[in-house]
């Protein structure tokens, strides 16, 4: 394996850290500011817009497809570094339009969308004109054993009926919000892998109801935010389900397996902002008659915070080369860097907090939410246990013991 950047991405790299030092850092301090200091935070504000057009000029747009589809065409070995780069940033995937929720959705369109859907749905989001949200997790079950699911999509002659709550849907707060990927209870009966569907659901369609915007440790991660949304009695034509009926678990694992990669070069690009703040403050701050650096140990906090980033890029890399090969390695791969990436990322910003000391824990720096956003990234696409439990089977399988044996 190799992970030395191909010429593609050594440009594309360059052009990235470029264009956020030129445009997107002077403009990002400001907007948070802004936003955070709004009553109404689920607004777009002028220099979301103005990026957008900039980096779509500059050719940094969609970077995480391929290039048939205006994409920069690259492997995810490829997209990673860039990946990491944007998530230095709190907006740069956003103006980018490499933003979760709507890169697994656009990828979801890509590969199993009909071409009525890609026409309505796909086109608008690559242009990003529209944004999107993603609804599978539910208030009153565990949502990380998808045979749990209470909310229903059922067929019903021309039609499929899709009922059910569902919460910590993201992106359900942005005003661009027009279309929802819901997935639902459609045949009890299957077998376990053939029991779901995904739906395409209009936001305006009549039974769709944003019930409130849920807060992340107090954050309200405005504009897109997280939500609690009611389906009743919500009708559609059948065409609405993507991929067939029946299909949802083979189309989320397809989603999730290179979305995991993004997010966790994300939290990579997230730890080394961190460590940056952290080595800054810890070299111009004293207490004691010393640089903070000198004190109580944070020498050896400071390398362990590189050894670990260091350690997780290198484990993410190596994923990202097997889900590349087509390895059925890559199961397990990403599954221990979902663990290994949110679990890292959010030690070192809890070492960068504690060398801040109360102002780490404002908004004066962007600490506090970069925590909560790893933290969050230990449930999202699935919990810790959950995937340590694919790792320890596969593991166990390896010596004859368990169900995966063989």
């Amino acid at each position: 394996m190799n992970f030395a950047h191909s010429p593609r991405t050594i440009e594309l790299v360059e052009r990235l850290l470029a264009f956020q030092e030129r445009e997107v850092g002077p403009r990002e301090e400001p907007y948070m500011r802004e936003l955070l200091s709004r009553d109404d935070p689920w607004v777009v504000l002028p220099a979301i817009e103005e990026l957008k057009t900039i980096a779509k000029r500059e050719g940094l747009w969609n970077l995480f497809l391929p290039d048939e589809k205006g994409g920069a065409g690259l492997s995810n070995v490829e997209y990673a570094p860039l990946a990491e780069r944007m998530g230095r940033s709190l907006i740069a995937a956003e103006v980018c339009n490499c933003n979760a929720p709507d890169t697994g959705n656009m990828e979801v369109l890509w590969h199993f969308g009909s071409e009525e859907q890609k026409r309505r749905w796909l086109d608008p989001l690559l242009d990003g004109s529209i944004r999107s949200a993603f609804c599978m997790t539910e208030p009153d079950v565990a949502s990380s054993d998808a045979t749990n699911m209470q909310a229903t999509a059922v067929l019903d002659g021309e039609e499929v009926v899709v009922n059910g709550t569902k919460w910590w849907s993201t992106g359900v707060g942005h005003p661009n919000c027009q279309a929802l990927i819901f997935m639902g209870l459609t045949d009890p009966g299957a077998d376990r892998y053939h029991q779901h569907s995904m739906v395409l659901v209009p936001m305006d369609t009549p039974g769709v109801k944003v019930e409130r915007m849920l807060e992340t440790m107090g954050f309200l991660d405005a504009p897109g935010g997280h939500g609690e949304v009611s389906f009743t009695d919500v009708r559609l034509p059948s065409s609405a389900i993507i991929g067939g009926a029946g299909q949802a678990f083979a189309i989320a694992q397809a989603r999730l397996g290179p979305g995991r990669i993004h997010h966790c070069m994300r939290l990579i690009g997230l730890a080394e902002l961190a460590l940056e703040l952290a080595c800054t403050r810890a070299s111009e701050r004293t207490a004691f008659g010393k640089p903070i650096a000198n004190l109580g140990g944070n020498r050896e906090r400071i390398a362990d915070a590189r050894i670990a980033i260091d350690q997780a890029r290198l484990h993410v890399l190596h994923a990202a080369w097997l889900l590349d090969e087509g390895a059925p390695e890559a199961i397990g791969a990403v599954s221990q860097i979902k663990v290994a990436a949110p679990n890292m990322a959010q030690k070192v910003v809890d070492m960068a907090i504690q060398l801040h000391g109360g102002g780490g824990l404002s908004n004066d720096f962007p600490l506090a939410g970069a925590w909560t956003a790893a933290r969050a990234l230990r449930l999202a696409d699935g919990p810790d246990e959950v995937h340590r439990g694919v790792v320890a089977r596969l593991e166990l399988a390896r010596y004859g013991k368990g169900k995966w044996s063989g």
